[in-house]
Formats: structure tokens, sequence, C-alpha cells
């Protein structure tokens, strides 16, 4: 008789810890394969870009990136009207993230990929590995990145579909990202857009459209086969419940 499947209940903590390694190591390959990375991460790799010879040396990707998060948790906090304790700890999820980005920026290497096929299949792989992170972020109730807590506290403040919400939120900061690339460097007519398809435009490429499309769909389906291999009940209740109630 085969044995039947049982899986393990006591995931919150990890998921959270599998958040932050997936979305950080999707990030960075994505950048490596220099097709344009998620709307989501855009904003900061185009900002860091944009000062890039200015700022000090210490204003890494990562640091830029905490910035940024740091901006969408006060953001967060107008939209649904209150702060929480999880909103403030939150900032500090996003340093944790912004130096674990870092690290596999550096493990990586800053040259991007050589084949096109390569750079595509690496997209491909960056974007599941980012998907994967994400619906463990919505599966954990420690504290997660700013854009990942804004999409499920929206959700769930206005009792919204959180598979809506996040599709809107993600083609919303494909436009601000589409902005500050625009008008942050002033060579939208000196770029070669007839190699858009091997290559980035500021961090936007034909990548990053394809992120946009598939990233919701791959998050629900990824989602769906974490909850049939793990729970999400706490190792650490009171912690759960301490969050809760601030």
């Amino acid at each position: 008789m085969q044995k039947e499947f049982r899986k393990f209940n006591k995931g919150g903590e990890l998921y959270w810890l599998l958040g932050l390694l997936f979305v950080s190591l999707g990030v960075a390959l994505c950048a490596k394969a220099n097709l344009g990375v998620s709307m989501i991460a855009a904003p900061a790799f185009i900002i860091h870009e944009a000062i890039d010879g200015i700022a000090p040396t210490f204003f890494t990707i990562g640091v830029v990136e905490y910035l940024v998060q740091a901006f969408f948790a006060l953001l967060l906090c107008a939209v649904v009207l209150k702060v929480k304790i999880s909103y403030v700890l939150t900032i500090v999820v996003g340093v944790i993230y912004g130096y674990v980005l870092d690290m596999w920026l550096l493990i990586l290497g800053p040259e991007p990929f050589d084949a096109v096929w390569v750079r595509y299949v690496m997209l491909i792989v960056g974007d599941v590995a980012t998907a994967i992170g994400v619906a463990c972020f919505f599966r954990t109730y420690l504290p997660i990145q700013s854009y990942d807590i804004f999409v499920k506290d929206m959700s769930i403040t206005y009792k919204l579909n959180i598979n809506i919400v996040k599709p809107i939120y993600d083609f919303s900061l494909l436009a601000v990202s589409l902005v500050l690339a625009f008008t942050l460097f002033g060579d939208v007519k000196e770029f070669n857009w007839s190699e858009i398809y091997k290559t980035s435009f500021h961090s936007l490429g034909l990548g990053t459209l394809i992120t946009t499309i598939i990233n919701s769909p791959l998050i629900t389906l990824i989602g769906k086969g974490c909850d049939k291999l793990m729970g999400t009940e706490p190792l650490l209740p009171k912690a759960k419940n301490f969050l809760e109630r601030h």
C-alpha cells in the first residue's frame, strides 16, 4: 500500500526564509540575463544607474532597493490609514533583502550572459525563482517586503481578490518604471531599439514585459503547490499572535 503523503505543517517561518532567498536570487538572475528586470525591481535598478558615479560607492543596488521599499512602506500606511509594527519591521526586512540581493549579484558577477538563448533561459529561471519567493512571502506571518505586503494588506483591508490586485499593481509599477527610464537618461532616440530583444534599455526590456505577463499566473500556480507541500502554522505562535495584534 502506498504511504500517504503528509505535508509539513509548521512552515510559517520557513516560508519567510525561502521567500527572501528566492526573490533576491530571481531578481539577480534576471538582472544578469540583461533582458530587463521585473517591473517591481526595475525602479531601484533604474535609480541606481541614474546616480551611479555621483552617489557614494556604498549606494549599491541593494541600498537603493531598501530605500525604495521604505517609501512603499510609508505609502502603504497612507493607503490603509494605519501604522502597524509589521509595517515598520518590513523596512528592516527590506534592508536584509537589499544586502542578500547584493550578495547574489556579487556571486553571479556583473557581466551578462553571452548567448541570447542563455539569457532567455536564465530570465525564465529567474522569473520562476521570484514567483516561488513571492508565493512563500504570501504564506508567512512574518513581516515581508513592502512590495508584497502592499498587495497583501491592500487586498485584506479592502476585501479584494489578491489575484486581481497583484496584476494591477504589477502593471502600475511597469508604467512607473517606463517613466523613470525615459526621463532620467534622455537617450531614448539614441538607443538601438532593433536590439531590444537581446538587451535592455536601462534595466527595461522584452524580459520586463514577459515577467509582467507571467508573474501573477506563476505565483498563483506555485502557491497551489506550496499549499500541498507545506502548511503555514508557526513554530512560534506567540510571535504570530503579537504581530497580528499590532
